[in-house]
């Protein structure tokens, strides 16, 4: 421990900046690089099922095939995200087949038109990778978080083109209340190689860039602040939808086969029954429509916590993100319409607050904000982030994540998120 009056440790610091220069550097190339892959897979997958519509009635079979994969690997309790977060809150080990279990599951999920995202995949995918880099260089157990925290910055933003909110995510996902500092540095630069390298491998960032903004008056301030209330509420229930899907599923189908085999029957008759395809897939389909101001039907963001529900809840793989963005571009499209004002605009702070809600991240998603929407709408990003945040309570995607701090008060609580 250093005293106050003691000579600043310059020499520590200068050598953990050049060591974690050069670790974050390779790990950002390393996971920039198979994040790039497996996002052109994700594609290519996503446009098979859109082109051929029989896709969706091997969703049983797809799901079987992911359970046995998963028992061949010996992978059966597979915590997912919530294993990468243990990792680095705890000492739990991410395993090596982490990594090419959620690759090749969230291709099968996304052939069959199941409702999942890419990101929360590339949490494990990057995480995994980060974690057994730092095993092949010998790093101890504290460098070795640091690892799983880069290899999830790079992965993150390889998807999705967005390095510093990949780079910020990493650090506040974990504890809520902390940031894990050590880790800025590293998380930063390999989140920025890693969305470079996608770049460059021609795999687009995600833009929703608002055409005009309007001032944001005293008026739109109270009409901004509403949305916030109405969105953390949204993310409340999505959490719930998320988490209690999974329960009655194991009390209904303990047998894990049976379980996912009978989600894919109910995936195919939900589709046959809404009679259309736009609660398939991860919805950025969707959020486009929202965005080009197209008219979404009200129900639209239910509809896609149901399919969302449906899928992940069984044992399909994927990410929450991007239906995350999806639940929130669709209700704040028909917020829009209802209050008079843009709907392209209410999406795009509906996705913020949505996703501050679940993640509870708010420094991360406004600069994700940022990133995918500019930044002119500035006001109305702070104002509905930081309304959503306080207002969604302690629910969360993650149930590893843990909240330090209250978010009422200047007070030491540590729970886990609900």
């Amino acid at each position: 421990m250093y005293r106050m009056d003691s000579k600043p440790p310059w020499g520590d610091n200068l050598y953990y900046f050049f060591k974690w220069s050069c670790i974050s550097c390779f790990i950002g190339m390393l996971v920039g690089a198979v994040g790039m892959v497996f996002g052109h897979g994700v594609i290519w997958a996503t446009d098979f099922w859109m082109n051929h519509s029989w896709t969706l009635y091997l969703a049983p079979v797809s799901g079987v095939f992911i359970v046995w994969l998963y028992q061949v690997f010996h992978e059966e309790k597979n915590g997912g995200t919530n294993m990468v977060l243990e990792s680095i809150s705890s000492n739990r080990e991410v395993t090596p087949a982490t990594g090419p279990l959620i690759f090749i599951s969230t291709l099968l999920t996304h052939l069959v038109a199941g409702s999942a995202g890419r990101e929360g995949a590339a949490l494990q995918l990057g995480g995994c990778l980060g974690n057994q880099i730092g095993r092949l260089m010998d790093l101890d157990e504290k460098d070795k978080k640091i690892a799983v925290m880069c290899g999830m910055s790079a992965c993150f933003a390889a998807l999705f083109g967005t390095p510093m909110a990949a780079g910020v995510f990493a650090l506040e996902v974990i504890s809520i209340g902390i940031l894990y500092y050590a880790a800025l540095v590293p998380c930063l630069f390999a989140a920025f190689i890693g969305a470079g390298i996608s770049k460059l491998c021609n795999l687009k960032p995600e833009r929703f860039l608002l055409e005009s903004v309007p001032a944001f008056t005293p008026k739109m301030a109270v009409l901004t602040v509403i949305l916030g209330i109405l969105c953390a509420v949204v993310s409340i229930v999505f959490c719930v939808v998320l988490h209690q899907s999974g329960r009655i599923y194991k009390k209904y189908f303990p047998n894990s086969y049976i379980r996912i085999a009978a989600a894919g029957g109910f995936l195919i008759l939900l589709t046959l029954m809404v009679g259309s395809r736009d609660y398939n897939g991860s919805g950025i389909l969707l959020v486009e429509r929202c965005m080009e101001g197209e008219w979404v039907s009200p129900g639209a963001f239910l509809l896609k916590m149901i399919f969302t529900g449906i899928v992940l809840g069984a044992g399909f793989k994927g990410g929450e993100i991007v239906p995350t963005l999806c639940v929130g571009a669709t209700f704040g499209a028909a917020m829009g319409q209802i209050f008079g004002i843009d709907p392209a605009l209410c999406a795009t702070c509906s996705m913020a607050a949505l996703f501050v809600g679940v993640t509870n991240c708010p420094i991360a998603t406004v600069l994700l904000a940022f990133e995918m929407f500019g930044y002119e709408a500035m006001p109305y990003f702070a104002v509905i982030v930081a309304v959503s945040f306080t207002l969604s309570g302690y629910y969360g995607l993650y149930s590893s994540q843990k909240f330090i701090y209250s978010k009422i008060r200047t007070e030491y609580i540590n729970i886990k998120s609900h």
